[in-house]
């Protein structure tokens, strides 16, 4: 029988336990320093001068700290490239206000504008070059400190027995890929969804970076958690950066081979990083695999080089030279299919970590009703965790973690739609789990 069970989902099963939070994230070992001079932000500068303008003539007005804000850059590097700029009639100084300038585009600088964005519409910050984030990333490969306490404090809010908190932990601390499968509704995504929790400290990512004269956006709100610190460390870090948390990425049968590459998004003016590209330093979670659009197959042979060799190859569309960009961060394949079913044995090879999540005992499945119902403050008859246990025998071979969870959910929507207080009863189980097999 499993060794897990689970029992809990919170809004964000990836954001830190309590015990967790408490702890203090520590700043990330990698930190880029604030460029002092042109030649510290490693990007052209006559793109620089172009993106200013596009701010500017997108905007209307502007002011020399603003442009900073805008551009995501030191305050003196913004008003060096504001005189440079000026210098060349490309500004119209309107006032003054304190040491400050109110400017607007010139006519030259709208025309030079308006020409500069034939190549590039892209209005964000700063970029850094390609060589800067593959050291970062590089840098920030190694995870922290991983422990089996670490671990069951993660997973505080689930039923998980040690022998499986002691197959995660060597897996994570590896960094090679995850394989989790077993019979669908044992966990496996509860389980994914918790290994990120395990870690505190954090990690920095570029707004953007620039390749080739291109530009590919890479911090994500929807996936990269800021974290902030304190005064001193936010003006010495290049604010180009971002600090966060390691990232945590999730995609399921939505996933397509696009997904995995680059792609234009022409409102924006730039391309969008794939998806293990903004999880870099952090996790992938890739659930119910084999159950995508793509196939499996066809998704191993993508990786199959970049789990090896840790290294990747994107291109800015077909025909266009390739470039590598480094694989650092951790694979999770959740699926209730056979291993061998989806892969080879030179692909499982490359994912040494095969963990299977099977169903629970009695036990479990009992502590899983006792733990659901305290969460949801509901009371129940006594022997209740008996009778559905023993009805859920009736209609599955085994018993999973979800049934608890499931079933409370389908009794409370019962009871809502009755308008009754809640407890849960016997006919009240027995009507919920007619519902809930087939």
């Amino acid at each position: 029988m499993s060794t897990f069970a689970a029992v809990l989902d919170s809004g964000n099963p990836t954001a830190a336990p309590a015990a967790t939070a408490k702890r203090r994230l520590t700043p990330p070992a990698y930190l880029p320093r604030a460029p002092r001079v042109f030649a510290d932000l490693d990007v052209p500068e006559s793109m620089l001068a172009d993106l200013a303008l596009r701010h500017v003539g997108m905007r209307g007005t502007a002011t020399i700290q603003l442009l900073a804000k805008w551009m995501r850059l030191p305050l003196e590097l913004a008003e060096n490239l504001f005189r440079r700029l000026n210098e060349q009639n490309l500004f119209d100084v309107r006032k003054m206000t304190g040491d400050d300038y109110v400017f607007t585009l010139s006519g030259s600088g709208r025309k030079f504008a308006q020409e500069r964005s034939i190549s590039t519409r892209y209005v964000g910050p700063a970029p850094v070059s390609l060589t800067s984030w593959t050291n970062a990333v590089r840098a920030q490969a190694v995870p922290g400190e991983i422990t089996r306490e670490k671990l069951r404090q993660a997973f505080h809010d689930i039923v998980i027995e040690d022998k499986v908190l002691d197959e995660l932990g060597p897996a994570m601390i590896s960094q090679n890929a995850i394989f989790l499968y077993g019979p669908s509704g044992t966990g496996k995504t509860t389980v994914a969804e918790r290994l990120m929790r395990v870690y505190d400290d954090t990690v920095v990512v570029p707004w953007a970076i620039e390749v080739e004269g291109q530009i590919i956006a890479i911090a994500d709100p929807t996936v990269h958690e800021p974290v902030e610190f304190d005064e001193e460390l936010a003006v010495e870090v290049d604010p180009r950066w971002v600090i966060c948390r390691r990232p945590f990425v999730a995609v399921g049968g939505e996933l397509v081979t696009s997904m995995l590459d680059l792609q234009r998004d022409e409102s924006e003016g730039c391309c969008t990083a794939p998806l293990q590209m903004k999880a870099s330093n952090g996790m992938l979670l890739i659930d119910d695999f084999g159950r995508q659009m793509i196939s499996p197959r066809d998704l191993l042979n993508r990786w199959i080089v970049p789990l090896d060799r840790r290294i990747d190859f994107l291109s800015f569309g077909s025909g266009a030279k390739k470039f590598d960009i480094p694989f650092e961060l951790q694979i999770v394949f959740s699926t209730n299919l056979a291993p061998n079913e989806l892969a080879d044995e030179a692909f499982l090879r490359r994912i040494p970590n095969k963990i299977l999540i099977d169903a629970i005992t009695a036990e479990q499945f009992d502590q899983i009703f006792r733990l659901v119902a305290a969460k949801e403050k509901i009371g129940y008859d006594a022997g209740c965790e008996q009778v559905l246990r023993e009805l859920c025998l009736r209609h599955s071979p085994d018993l999973r973690p979800c049934y608890p969870r499931d079933i409370i959910t389908m009794i409370r929507a019962i009871a809502v739609y009755e308008g009754r207080k809640l407890h849960i009863r016997t006919p009240d189980i027995e009507r919920a789990v007619t519902g809930y097999f087939v």
